[in-house]
This record gives structure tokens, sequence and C-alpha cells, in this order.
């Protein structure tokens, strides 16, 4: 099902939302429990939905019911979930009641559309005052939100889980085995092409830009010329440090330092595996630092070794011991 932008129509949060904190409990008051009556503890988390712990319940306060929407005002601003268990709220943590009746699928679509706004409040920006004045864009209907076809929408996206024929023995990694390689040694590295957005055309190639989503695949174009997969591209700027193996063709842009292997062969196991550890790397190029070319060639990583070599042969086992990586 496809989603038709031009029938979307502006809406206050306000108008759509009865807005009211939750319980505000310290986690830290609290006593955490596996049983089978404790309660989720929801908090300011933009991960597991919202839920940090599970506490015992607590005397005198009533947990909030399953099928609230949960909105974090702090910390990470506009985490937005539907709780499917009754739950206890932490503190800046406000619940989304709709002023009209919704199904599970709708609010769903609403969280989405919430948390696309957290852009909004980047640089310590909290939404404690102006949560109720947040402009949503959402399909509409007769210039009303059109829940149904949001609904409809959700629902769609259903599909069966993924399975693995992998059983759960993971290789174990010593780590007194590992090397220190210098990535130059292992790999000859290229520069990306800039392409302008005149010259881009929509095509079935696969363009990489500098983001850290997507196996960095940015858009699809038309390209007269491409690299030659089996290789590890990693950003040198935009969300410098994310690396990804390519195992398709593609145009790669300007931001972007494409990895070749030297006198050695290079396959998506290995590739998954080095790409990993590349990724570590990020933190030393924060605050706006870039990745260059000539930086890396001289930047170090460790991995597994034999005879003071790359063990290649332990990476790739490692990775197909994975679960699931009968699915790559």
């Amino acid at each position: 099902m496809n989603l038709e932008p031009f029938s979307w129509k502006e809406f206050r949060l306000g108008d759509l939302f009865f807005t009211q904190y939750g319980v505000n409990l310290e986690l830290v008051n609290c006593t955490p429990s596996t049983s089978p009556n404790s309660i989720n503890f929801v908090a300011r988390t933009s991960e597991n939905n919202g839920v940090v712990a599970r506490v015992e319940p607590i005397d005198g306060i009533v947990p909030q019911p399953a099928g609230t929407i949960t909105c974090a005002a702090g910390g990470s601003v506009l985490s937005t979930f539907v709780q499917t268990r009754d739950f206890y709220s932490g503190r800046d943590l406000y619940l989304l009641l709709p002023k009209t009746p919704i199904s599970i699928y709708a609010k769903l679509f609403c969280c989405t559309i919430i948390s696309k706004n957290k852009y909004r409040y980047n640089y310590g920006r909290q939404a404690n005052k102006t949560l109720d004045d947040l402009i949503l864009k959402l399909p509409a209907k007769d210039w009303q939100p059109d829940w149904d076809y949001m609904d409809l929408y959700i629902r769609s996206l259903h599909h069966k889980p993924i399975h693995t024929f992998i059983p759960c023995v993971i290789q174990t990694l010593n780590p007194f085995s590992w090397e220190e390689f210098m990535l130059g040694d292992l790999f000859s590295i290229e520069k990306g092409k800039r392409l302008t957005k005149e010259n881009m055309f929509n095509g079935p190639d696969n363009y990489l830009g500098a983001i850290s989503s997507n196996n960095g695949v940015r858009q699809k174009i038309t390209a007269d010329f491409l690299w030659v997969p089996n290789c590890i591209t990693v950003n040198y700027n935009g969300s410098v440090g994310e690396a990804f193996y390519q195992s398709e063709p593609f145009w790669a842009s300007d931001d972007i330092n494409i990895l070749y292997p030297k006198n050695w062969t290079l396959n998506k196991y290995i590739g998954l595996f080095i790409a990993t550890v590349i990724k570590l790397e990020r933190p030393k190029y924060n605050y706006g630092r870039k990745w260059t070319k000539s930086i890396m060639e001289t930047s170090i990583i460790k991995l597994p070794s034999k005879n003071h070599s790359p063990d290649f042969d332990c990476m790739e086992r490692y990775i197909k011991s994975l679960p699931y990586s009968d699915r790559i």
C-alpha cells in the first residue's frame, strides 16, 4: 500500500490528543523484578519501546493502561511509542490520549510521525511547554485525520517472521589473538566522486551517500560509471566512520572512501566483520573531524590474527556462526 502525500494536511497535536504527565516515578525508588506480575517502567529512552526495566507493583499507584502512547519531553526527546502492557512512567514523560477513539495501528502511525520531529529539539531543547503546539502532517479526508487510512497502511506492513537454521552456538573470539593492522596495508583506498543533483536521474543503480542507514544507499539513480562491488565503503564526511559491505555495483559520493582488498580475497562474511570493526573507530571523528583518505590509509584497526597476519578464516567462521547469518 502506497502513501499518497498530496492528501496530507497539517494538524496541531493538542487538537488530536489530550497530553498529560504520567506518574513521574524515579527508577531508583522502585524495586527491580522479573516476576510474572512485575510492571514495565517506561522512561525517556529511544530504545526498547521506552522500557528500561521491570519493577514490583507499588501500593497505591495504579499503572497506566496498555495501549497508551508515551512521548518523551526530555532525554531522547519525542521518542514516542505505544505501550503494549500496563506500565509506570518516569520523569518528563507525556501520555497522549486520543480525543477520538482510534486503533492501535493508527496510534503506531502517529508515533512515527511524531518521532520524525525530533530534529526540532536538538541542542538540549525540551518539549515540555511546546508539545501541544507541535504540527503533524497526517493523511486527511474532508479536512480531518483519516484514521482508517492510517490503520490500513500499518496493517499492510505486516510480514512473516524471519527464521534461521543456524543453531545458537556462536563461535567465541579470543581477544588475546588480535593484532593491529594498518588499513592502507590491507586495502587499496579510493575516493568517491561528486555527483550534483542536476546530474542525478532516477534509475536502477545504488547511489551511496554519507548516511548511517540503508547500507549507505541514499537513492537509486542512472549512472554511466559504477564502482565494482565486493568492497567496503566508509564515510569520511557526514556520518563519519559508518562502514558497509557492498555486494552490488554502486556510485559513491565524494564523501565516501572505497576499500578494495590488497592481495587477499574478500567475501561478504569477512566484509561484514571488518566493516563492524571499522565502525568502532567512529568516536575518534566526533566534533566535525573528517576521516580523509590520507588519514584512513594510516589508521590502525585490530583484527583476529594468525602468524602475525589477519585470520580471515576466523572472521568468516564467526559471522557464519551467528543466528540469521544464513539469511545474508
